[in-house]
């Protein structure tokens, strides 16, 4: 089968490449899936230069979620069966022609999304559940501050933020990429973050946003401590921005804020029981439509290159994903 892997750590992806390798077969516990398709997160970019905090030893797989269809069953795997369409949490080697997995990471592909939807639609939305949900306590009516609100991590907050009651501001760098957002989800107001936003929310809310959720750090992060109202909280997603920003503890004590760090995937770690609760959730929701996850280009596995340069020019609405079957 085909599969994308890495071979050496190295800028530009120099140390990445598609490759002819075996065909996995599921052990115990384990179910090998016929991948449709494959979502592009900004962490597979970060692996392939070893800048992100899971460093798998080389040469591993690419590919982080993905969805497709059951092609075999290891020892012992009950409650799913041959051909079914599931969806899945690789953490590596989503970007083949066929994954394995562990069954417990599989799940039946809610019928209202497509396999492309599906496969970009785990990660991003769980982030936002936790974030909303476990970390911010968001409250219907309160005002959410979303940065980078047209990348996949920023939509789904957007999309869950409203399906939730929250009125929502979102955030650009891009006019082009916010008048979509104002056709498609309906925010409640866009602002370039280029041209500057702290008075603008604070006069949008009247006074500061109750949440702030930020994936980009850096200068951004820096202006939302302005705008923040009193007892708002200020989610650290990441740092797409690419520096990670600091804070004089004086700010928060002032304005009486809480600056919260929100890790998705590891809070499902550290307490399991809440983590299946979250992801329940969230496949509820796309399984009753309450939610939109927005793919902006499906790429064929040949030309995994164009998804990942997407991905990192800032060209995506929502989410890029990589197609073998195409």
């Amino acid at each position: 089968m085909r599969a994308l892997i890495v071979d050496r750590l190295a800028p530009d992806y120099a140390g990445v490449s598609l490759q002819d390798v075996p065909v996995p077969t599921p052990g115990p516990g384990e179910v090998l899936v016929k991948v449709r398709a494959a979502g592009v997160n900004f962490p597979d970019l970060l692996m392939t230069r070893g800048d992100y905090q899971m460093k798998p030893p080389l040469p591993f797989g690419l590919g982080m979620e993905l969805s497709g269809e059951v092609e075999a069953l290891g020892p012992g795997v009950e409650g799913l069966t041959l051909g079914e369409a599931v969806v899945g949490g690789a953490k590596l080697g989503g970007f083949a022609e066929y994954a394995l997995l562990p069954a417990a990471a599989v799940r039946a592909k809610p019928a209202a999304l497509s396999f492309a939807q599906a496969a970009g639609y785990g990660a991003a939305y769980l982030t936002a559940y936790v974030a909303f949900v476990r970390r911010a306590n968001l409250q219907p009516g309160e005002w959410v501050l979303i940065h980078g609100a047209a990348g996949g991590v920023g939509l789904a907050a957007m999309d869950l933020a409203k399906s939730m009651g929250a009125r929502v501001i979102a955030t650009s760098a891009s006019d082009e990429k916010l008048a979509v957002l104002e056709r498609e989800y309906a925010p409640d107001a866009v602002l370039n973050v280029t041209r500057g936003f702290r008075e603008k929310v604070k006069e949008i809310t009247g006074g500061g946003a109750d949440v702030i959720y930020d994936p980009v750090g850096g200068d951004v992060f820096d202006e939302s401590v302005r705008c923040i109202g009193f007892d708002g909280r200020l989610l650290v997603i990441g740092f797409t921005s690419g520096r990670i920003p600091e804070i004089s503890v004086n700010m928060p004590l002032i304005k009486g804020f809480s600056v919260v760090g929100v890790r998705a995937g590891e809070y499902g770690r550290q307490f399991p029981e809440r983590g299946r609760e979250n992801q329940a959730a969230i496949w509820k929701m796309a399984e009753e439509g309450r939610v939109k996850p927005r793919v902006h280009a499906e790429v064929p596995l040949a030309d995994w290159r164009e998804a990942f340069e997407l991905l990192a020019g800032r060209k995506v609405i929502g989410k890029a994903v990589i197609r073998p079957d195409l």
